[in-house]
């Protein structure tokens, strides 16, 4: 019997191009087609399995001339499947674009048009570093590859220990690549609950049709096509431990059920009156702000509660500090093995420069920055600005953290000065307009879309305001 081959997904709305890269690439793959993000998102909910690789392009409709929505599948993509190995294949290859997606998580970019056999090598490259990857995790010891000596990663180790054999559900909150899924395993590794199964669920994969059945099965006739009765998660799961990755996803009539189980223990299957029990430990994961989604009226209060009992912060990888270092040596050192190729070394400046980086993809675009830089200087020294070139300094300006008060002329100035120092080519109305611009967006957001409260809260009149939104679309058009 032949092996089974490994799933493509291809994400592009231009079928000269889906049509010949299915032809090209179903020798060596199972692929499949999606035209738009709304396709894909449908197409994953009915695969068994998450494809291990994604081909996107990042001109997608409604709005092609546009990187936007691209942007978005990757995102929806690393949440649905966080080890699937994302290639993008664009026309839209501007720097900008290329360091964006990278930074969200995507492992390379390839400029259409492109030669099908060397892009074939790119998804063999990118799969190999995917089995290698699962392999190691497998192989993990206990501190289950939480790396790290600063405090935040001291604390979040306590945490884990502390909270490893409590009965009680803990809540991992925490940004897309930081390593929740990491946090949840070592939860279930150091509990007395280790030789019992781990089972793991993301509620962003399943279809909210199938939901109810997927976490707590179907009597036999329960619906049209159930020809034989089937266990749910929470069944399987026996007295191990339930892992409900993307748990803000969970729609809101499951979230009822689940605070069922979590209350008393007590589910039943789909079709059946017979009320059965769950040993299960439930390990909850999400990267949004469950406490907006409870004010926004999609998550149920009582729900949080319950699954908070037990709260843990995964760190972003901008505050790990000197352990971004230690990231960066035990990485190369593992894909250099991996690809049988020699370590590189960041000269001073460049490793003054990743110490400063923001990361925001975290330690899932440290890895891809890492592989591109063996690929491109094994055994050699990296400078600064062959290192920059890697990094999405662009979006530099976003970090949270770095963001100086408008009052504060010398953090400002310094701000600044960091921007034209890390940024080739600046433009000042570049500048200007995409901080009006996340002024706006916020205040819209805050006020739900109130034009008039928004104006307010940004001290213009309404007419100001709409004039500037104006503006703002007729520039990006």
């Amino acid at each position: 019997m032949a092996a089974q081959r490994p799933v493509l997904i291809i994400i592009d709305d231009d079928p000269l191009i889906t049509d010949t890269l299915h032809y090209v690439l179903s020798k060596y793959f199972e692929v499949c087609v999606a035209e738009s993000r709304a396709q894909a998102k449908s197409l994953l909910r009915q695969l068994e399995t998450p494809p291990s690789l994604a081909l996107v392009d990042l001109g997608l409709p409604p709005v092609p001339h546009k990187p936007d929505e691209g942007f978005k599948v990757i995102g929806e993509l690393l949440a649905h499947s966080p080890t699937m190995k994302i290639l993008v294949l664009s026309g839209q290859n501007e720097d900008v674009n290329v360091k964006h997606a990278l930074a969200l998580g995507a492992v390379d970019f390839i400029p259409k048009p492109c030669d099908v056999e060397r892009l074939n090598e790119l998804l063999q490259n990118a799969l190999k570093m995917q089995d290698a990857e699962l392999g190691a995790i497998s192989r993990e010891d206990d501190d289950g590859g939480l790396l790290g000596a600063s405090l935040p990663m001291q604390t979040l180790r306590t945490q884990i220990s502390q909270f490893a054999d409590a009965p009680f559900p803990v809540l991992i909150e925490g940004e897309s690549g930081s390593g929740k899924e990491l946090v949840a395993n070592c939860l279930h590794r150091l509990s007395k609950r280790s030789k019992q199964p781990y089972l793991s669920v993301n509620c962003a994969a399943i279809s909210p049709m199938l939901a109810e059945s997927i976490l707590f099965g179907h009597g036999k006739g329960a619906f049209t096509g159930a020809a034989n009765s089937h266990t749910g998660y929470f069944e399987d799961a026996g007295e191990g431990t339930l892992f409900l990755d993307e748990i803000g996803e969970l729609p809101m009539e499951l979230q009822a059920k689940l605070l069922r189980v979590l209350e008393n223990g007590e589910y039943q299957r789909i079709g059946e009156t017979q009320t059965r029990k769950s040993r299960a430990r439930i390990v909850a994961a999400t990267n949004r702000d469950l406490r907006d989604e409870v004010r926004s009226g999609r998550f149920r209060i009582d729900l949080y509660h319950r699954l908070s009992v037990f709260s843990v912060r995964v760190p972003p990888l901008r505050e790990l500090e000197e352990d971004r270092y230690l990231l960066l040596e035990h990485f190369s050192e593992f894909y250099a093995r991996e690809t049988n190729q020699k370590t590189f070394k960041l000269e001073p400046k460049a490793k003054d420069r990743w110490l400063d980086y923001h990361f925001p993809g975290n330690v899932r675009e440290l890895r891809n920055i890492i592989i591109r830089l063996i690929a491109k200087y094994a055994g050699q020294s990296v400078s600064d600005t062959q290192l920059a070139a890697e990094l999405d300094l662009a979006q530099q300006l976003a970090a949270p953290n770095e963001m100086p008060l408008v009052n504060d002329e010398n953090g400002l100035a310094n701000y600044a000065h960091r921007h034209l120092q890390t940024q080739a080519n600046v433009n000042l109305d570049v500048v200007l307009k995409a901080w009006e611009k996340a002024y706006v967006d916020a205040a819209l957001k805050i006020t739900h879309g109130n034009l008039s409260q928004a104006a307010k809260l940004l001290g213009v009149n309404r007419t100001t305001l709409y004039s500037r939104i104006q503006l703002q679309e007729d520039y990006k058009d």
